[in-house]
């Protein structure tokens, strides 16, 4: 059975930490900007009041089948909310998604983050990470592709924001050593 994975990792440049309720406010803020909703699979737009509270109290209330991390720039006085990233599990594997505020694209904040979630669920004896991302998302598969992973697959998928199927590009990590 895998250990449990960390409440913070430290990158070079980020701090992975729990949310809290300071990160509504920004996570409202860049959840709503449909550029970020429409990327997504469950984030609605627009993005309703109170959304971002209540996945925060979600999240924190069950940390056994999901890990959420903010991303956090502080420590190089930058902001304290940057995205999101987060392990889904399912047994020995876990799913992982992310997603990063507009002001934040390019930055390489995404591929540091998943590489720093990459090593702990290596770390905590997962075997496997899967991860989706919408077909023309080249962005998001450019973070998988530097972290590791390989396309594995296409399907297609509902996009809340959407508010339709939309084609998907599947990835693969094999942790087992």
């Amino acid at each position: 059975m895998p250990s449990r994975l960390p409440d913070r990792i430290e990158t070079e440049r980020l701090t992975l930490r729990s949310p809290r309720a300071s990160d509504a406010g920004p996570m409202s803020l860049y959840a709503g900007d449909r550029r970020v909703a429409e990327m997504l699979e469950h984030v609605p737009h627009p993005y309703p009041p109170g959304a971002a509270e209540a996945f925060i109290e979600r999240v924190l209330a069950d940390l056994v089948t999901e890990r959420v991390w903010v991303m956090d720039a502080e420590k190089i006085d930058g902001p304290e909310f940057i995205g999101v990233i987060s392990l889904k599990r399912q047994d020995e594997a876990a799913r992982l998604g992310y997603w990063v505020g507009p002001p934040f694209w390019n930055t390489g904040y995404a591929t540091e983050a998943a590489l720093g979630v990459v090593a702990a669920a290596r770390a905590a004896g997962l075997v496997r990470l899967d991860a989706r991302v919408v077909a023309e998302n080249e962005a998001s598969a450019h973070v998988l592709l530097h972290a590791g992973f390989a396309e594995s697959g296409r399907g297609d998928f509902f996009s809340v924001g959407r508010g339709a199927m939309t084609p998907h590009r599947l990835f693969r990590l094999e942790l087992e050593q």
